[in-house]
């Protein structure tokens, strides 16, 4: 249990919620890892089939029900920065798994987009879909019914998600995540920031503009800035889905290879075969879901996860909601300045102390579950540490500190950088929206002012570069939702908001698109729901039109009399633009199929 009781009362209350479908869940894990292991009921063809390849010690050994074997879902491609050190993980698992008699197969990969790449351009309206492809990509790879648990290779974002979802789906199975790690830092995040707001600008050109992206992004690993790539990482190490201390230790690392050797050979001590059997759909509970919430605010993470965490946890049949992601964020204070919320990277976060300075002063302060399920077999607190490399090469794990390495990166929980974490559910007449403060100055909490209407970003960009949007305004960019488009993030929107929130006016936005965890400094209300494509009131804000977005006090309103408001005809834009070219057409069904954002915006649930 924790300390603190309104973080006990909101699990509680998420475990009435969701007692109808997590029982049924469960019910369904527990079935399916009765039977043992599972290699046993494959006709001796199929069994051929599954170790054709396999050397024949492998053979004799899979060949009966004793020996483990890990299935590995990869995301890897050498595109992705973060995935590239993903190419060599498979061979060091397999010896890792040799070395303790179990075998390790890879079962099958994924597909993996870059958002840093696709933004602003037509492949990002298949990028949130891709979540839930990658789902069933990890699905069909562990339908072959071969393996006794799974490692999972993903980082980026949504590519976790999409394998979170896959894992508690296969929920019999225990389940580790490795991740790769963050790139070594490069140009500062806000001298790249400063160099995009000149460009917008006109004040430098796309050479210089290149020249600051490079230095920025410039080897293997994560990108450094605290968005959903390493909003997730934090996620699965505060979730137990991590080894202790795994998330932020750089590629090509002798500590890096030692962690991901070491989660091989925990993967295999887990299954049903040892003395500790840890099936992922009974490890990840209520609790472990209320700690990931607790870890995102207390870090000013990615507002994307107020999609992936409800989807994630439905997986799992947990009824999560945004109102429960509101709740706590009111009462969990934020502790982490990494960029936007401040200057630092995340190299500099975990130099600071990391994760395990942040999980020990969580626990200490209640905010956390410590008697969770962990793949490590212990507690949450068994994740308080600092790893480091042992002269035998392998993980050394020592408490961690007490103090922080640097307070104005990583604080104490008792002397926050702000007493909530920022991230809040804002409702009114025009319906539910989400918004993250965190790194928003208190002065613009409460903007106030005439909308001006847009149909796609891209209609911003034009208005801001042809002079019009010198004034105070909130920007309403709408039919941006999982059914107009596939809900792309807007992230070519900072920049040009960013400039004129600098030049001292008054700038908001509203959508029911996103925006990227990497955004912040501008007041955003975003995943507003109901959408426009299903005539949601977005679509009958006209421009000109004064609305109120308080995020203080949770409200997002069109202060527009009641009757006439209601009176009006939805808009009805032509879309037909979104519906061909970069694959955009063979996502047509799951444009269909999608549910609402404070759903998930998923396809599956």
């Amino acid at each position: 249990m924790t300390a603190d009781r309104r973080i006990e009362e909101i699990t509680r209350r998420i475990v009435e919620r969701s007692r109808p479908s997590r029982e049924p869940y469960l019910e369904r894990v527990r079935a399916a890892a009765i039977k043992g292991v599972h290699r046993s009921v494959l006709s001796c063809g199929n069994l051929a089939h599954g170790f054709a390849v396999c050397s024949p010690a492998e053979k004799d050994a899979l060949s009966g029900d004793v020996v483990p074997n890990l299935g590995i879902i990869t995301a890897y491609n050498d595109m992705l920065s973060a995935h590239q050190p993903f190419e060599t993980f498979p061979e060091m698992i397999r010896e890792a798994a040799r070395q303790v008699g179990g075998v390790a197969q890879v079962a099958g990969g994924v597909p993996a987009m870059c958002d840093g790449v696709t933004q602003g351009q037509p492949g990002m309206e298949l990028s949130l879909f891709s979540r839930d492809v990658i789902a069933m990509a990890a699905g069909i790879g562990l339908s072959h019914n071969m393996f006794d648990a799974a490692v999972f290779l993903g980082v980026c974002d949504k590519i976790v998600p999409g394998l979170v979802i896959a894992a508690l789906t296969f929920g019999h199975l225990p389940t580790i995540f490795i991740p790769a790690g963050p790139m070594t830092s490069g140009l500062p995040n806000d001298e790249k920031a400063r160099v995009r707001q000149l460009y917008a600008e006109g004040k430098v050109g796309r050479a210089e503009l290149l020249e600051s992206e490079s230095k920025s992004y410039h080897g293997p690993g994560t990108c450094t800035f605290y968005g959903t790539a390493n909003s997730n990482q934090m996620l699965m190490e505060i979730m137990g889905l991590h080894m202790p201390g795994a998330s932020f230790i750089n590629p090509n690392t002798p500590l890096r290879d030692a962690l991901t050797k070491e989660a091989a050979k925990r993967a295999l001590a887990i299954t049903a075969q040892g003395n500790e059997f840890t099936p992922v759909g009974e490890m990840i509970d209520e609790r472990s879901i209320v700690n990931g919430v607790v870890g995102l605010h207390a870090t000013g993470g990615s507002t994307n996860h107020t999609l992936h965490l409800v989807a994630m946890a439905r997986a799992a049949g947990i009824q999560l909601t945004w109102q429960d992601i509101s709740d706590l964020s009111d009462i969990v204070p934020l502790m982490a300045r990494v960029y936007p919320n401040g200057l630092a990277d995340v190299n500099h976060f975990h130099a600071a102390g990391g994760m395990g300075f942040l999980i020990k002063q969580l626990l200490k302060s209640g905010y956390l579950h410590d008697d969770v399920r962990t793949v490590y077999g212990q507690g949450l607190a068994a994740y308080a540490i600092d790893p480091k490399l042992a002269e035998d090469g392998t993980v050394q794990r020592d408490p961690s500190p007490e103090e922080s390495g640097n307070p104005k990166v990583l604080a104490k929980a008792g002397e926050p950088f702000q007493a909530n974490g920022g991230l809040k559910m804002l409702t009114g007449n025009l319906g539910r929206a989400v918004i993250k403060i965190s790194a928003v100055k208190p002065e613009r909490h409460v903007i106030e002012a005439p909308a001006i209407v847009f149909h796609d970003q891209e209609e911003l960009q034009a208005a801001f570069k042809r002079g019009e949007l010198d004034r105070d305004f909130i920007a309403v960019v709408r039919f941006q939702g999982p059914k107009a488009n596939g809900m792309p993030e807007l992230h070519r929107l900072t920049t040009p908001l960013g400039v004129l929130q600098d030049r001292g006016h008054k700038v908001a936005l509203v959508t029911d698109g996103r925006m990227s965890g990497a955004s912040g400094k501008v007041p955003a209300a975003i995943h507003l729901t109901p959408e426009a494509v299903d005539a949601g009131p977005v679509s009958k804000i006209e421009t000109g039109d004064i609305l109120r977005l308080d995020a203080t006090t949770g409200k997002l309103e069109v202060l527009v009399e009641e009757a006439e408001f209601a009176a009006r005809t939805p808009a009805t834009p032509d879309l037909s633009g979104n519906e061909y070219g970069m694959g955009r057409e063979l996502f047509a069904p799951l444009r269909r199929l999608a549910g609402t954002a404070d759903m998930g915006a998923s396809v599956l649930y």
